[in-house]
């Protein structure tokens, strides 16, 4: 079946296909739900988990804790995930709390690696082409040999 296709039509068919899976992951990064929080299950007083009794709002987005926070456990919030996000609760007021990870940095990665895999792409590509013509010229090189032997 895939003898049967030209380059070209192959050439557009991974063409369609990369621009669908481009396509499937924008629709997809903007249909996920972000807000989806890991609950630190170590709780240091009544108030560090006020966000499932109260009202609260987010005050400092999901955010990777400091290399400090870490390692000294100062904020129990670090402890479970790593990282942390801000909440001011009614009453109780400010207070931290475990997160999922940071989305941004996630999609910084995944581009990172796309990146990469599309230069390892090119390069292999372009390796190849390479081949292909001094291949190409050796053969031509044996043809002609052969030419003028029998001349």
């Amino acid at each position: 079946m895939i003898e049967s296709c030209s380059a070209k039509r192959m050439l557009i068919s991974i063409v369609f296909l990369g621009g669908l899976t481009l396509l499937v992951l924008i629709i997809e990064s903007h249909w996920t739900d972000n807000n989806t929080h890991l609950v630190a299950t170590i709780s240091t007083n009544q108030t560090s988990n006020c966000w499932l009794k109260e009202s609260f709002r987010i005050i400092e987005q999901c955010h990777p804790c400091t290399d400090f926070e870490i390692t000294s456990q100062s904020n129990p919030a670090c402890k479970e995930t790593r990282y942390k996000e801000a909440v001011e609760c009614e009453t109780s007021g400010k207070v931290y709390r475990s997160c999922a990870k940071v989305s941004w940095i996630e999609e910084t990665k995944f581009w990172k690696f796309e990146s990469c895999m599309f230069g390892l792409a090119v390069v292999s590509t372009a390796v190849a082409y390479f081949r292909k013509a001094v291949l190409n010229r050796r053969v031509m090189l044996r043809i002609q040999k052969q030419l003028y032997n029998y001349a």
